[in-house]
């Protein structure tokens, strides 16, 4: 990352290890994002669309995802952009850069569900979506800063494997709200407002952001390529990008049909419960090997090998699908692609804060980032589909999983700047 030596506190590299407190604001903090942003994918917006009524139920939810997939692959790098820039003052005092954001994002977030409760029509719940999409991404570009802005590197594997872990325990954790706690769809998507709102503002309130200097507005607005003119000038950013997206690519093709697998394929009894209980190994994997992965990648001050090698089992995960479709391959299936995900997601997220092109930018560049993890969840469907009616079923599909996921956790090695 560039950082010119005596740079103002916004730009500087951090060196004072962050507080436990801090961490635990912005675990909460993700966990609120990461809740508002799963439950509705998996649970509100199928029962909602259901409920419409509608001929063709699949691909008018695969519509409205899809909708939402694309306002966060503009809106991520956009809003990271934005936040770079921010410069706030008020009754003579200046903020940090950041905080505003998460706050904003917040509150279109919560806007956004209230309304998306009331729809009764497809375009209408796509509408809605859209614009949670907006304010999650908005806060997700925020959030994601923090790390970089904060977190010296010989602690950001640890730190990472914090921030990475609600992805799974929102799923989860909103699951079992949706499912046994509130009872109908209206109600399930206030608890996400509330939830989204108690736990990502204390992190904007609580916690130190720092301005940007009086000076830098006049530079920023000289530098304005399209954010992929980011690759052609730093190669080992263009290879991170690259291993985020076909890993994700690969998480996306092996876990879109896991239904339908269980149901037409291991011929399970009752394939809905078995696959709560596939997605709670895979979050007891995760949560298990996640802040370890990290912490050991801290101490032995290598990133690569665990990419690497994390991939790898993932892979084996998604061979064993292929290979065995049974239910308790199905299950060692999980335990496995949880804990090699919870390793990847930590190490590779350290990774990418120290090959980031310039402090100026971090927040954009992560954005740019974040687009190689949405991006697969529009692509992922168009693949998979394929696969499984034409092309040799869940076999193919897992095996083409496998060799993504591998590929893209290797390709890893073709960065130099780090170790």
């Amino acid at each position: 990352m560039s950082v010119t030596q005596g740079a103002p506190a916004a730009f500087a590299e951090p060196v004072a290890p962050v507080r436990r407190s801090w961490i635990g604001l912005l675990f909460a903090a993700n966990l609120g994002l990461w809740m508002a942003f799963f439950t509705p994918v998996q649970i509100l917006l199928p029962e909602q669309i259901t409920a419409l009524g509608v001929t063709g139920k699949e691909a008018a939810l695969g519509w409205v995802t899809g909708v939402g997939a694309l306002v966060a692959i503009v809106v991520n790098p956009l809003a990271g952009a934005l936040s770079d820039r921010t410069r706030l003052r008020l009754g003579g005092r200046a903020y940090g850069r950041r905080h505003v954001w998460t706050l904003g994002g917040t509150a279109v977030s919560a806007v956004s569900l209230v309304l998306l409760a009331q729809q009764d029509t497809v375009a209408g719940v796509a509408a809605g979506w859209a614009g949670a999409q907006v304010g999650l991404n908005v806060m997700l570009a925020s959030l994601s800063a923090a790390v970089p802005d904060r977190v010296p590197i010989h602690q950001r594997g640890l730190v990472s494997g914090w921030v990475g872990m609600p992805q799974a325990l929102g799923l989860v954790l909103g699951a079992v709200l949706c499912t046994a706690l509130v009872t109908g769809v209206a109600s399930g998507y206030l608890a996400m407002t509330v939830l989204v709102v108690l736990l990502a503002v204390p992190f904007a309130l609580l916690t130190p952001d720092d301005p940007l200097p009086a000076h830098h507005e006049a530079p920023a607005r000289q530098r304005t390529p399209p954010w992929w003119a980011v690759f052609r000038d730093h190669p080992d950013f263009m290879w991170a990008w690259g291993t985020r997206f076909l890993v994700q690519l690969g998480n996306a093709l092996g876990t879109l049909y896991l239904l339908y697998f269980l149901t037409d394929r291991v011929r399970l009894a009752d394939p809905e419960t078995g696959l709560l209980i596939m997605i709670l190994l895979y979050t007891l994997g995760m949560v298990a090997t996640a802040v370890v992965g990290g912490r050991l990648s801290d101490r032995l001050g290598r990133r690569k090998p665990f990419v690497v090698w994390s991939g790898a089992v993932i892979a084996v995960a998604a061979l064993l699908l292929a290979i065995r479709p049974t239910w308790g391959a199905a299950l060692a299936g999980s335990v496995l692609l949880g804990a090699g995900y919870g390793v990847y997601l930590a190490v590779d997220t350290a990774l990418i804060t120290q090959v980031l092109p310039a402090a100026t930018d971090r927040a954009k560049d992560l954005g740019v980032i974040n687009i190689a993890t949405a991006a697969p969840q529009v692509l992922g469907p168009a693949l998979a589909a394929p696969l499984v009616t034409h092309l040799g079923g869940y076999p193919t599909l897992y095996a083409v999983t496998a060799a993504v996921t591998l590929l893209g956790s290797v390709m890893v090695v073709k960065i130099r700047s780090v170790a």
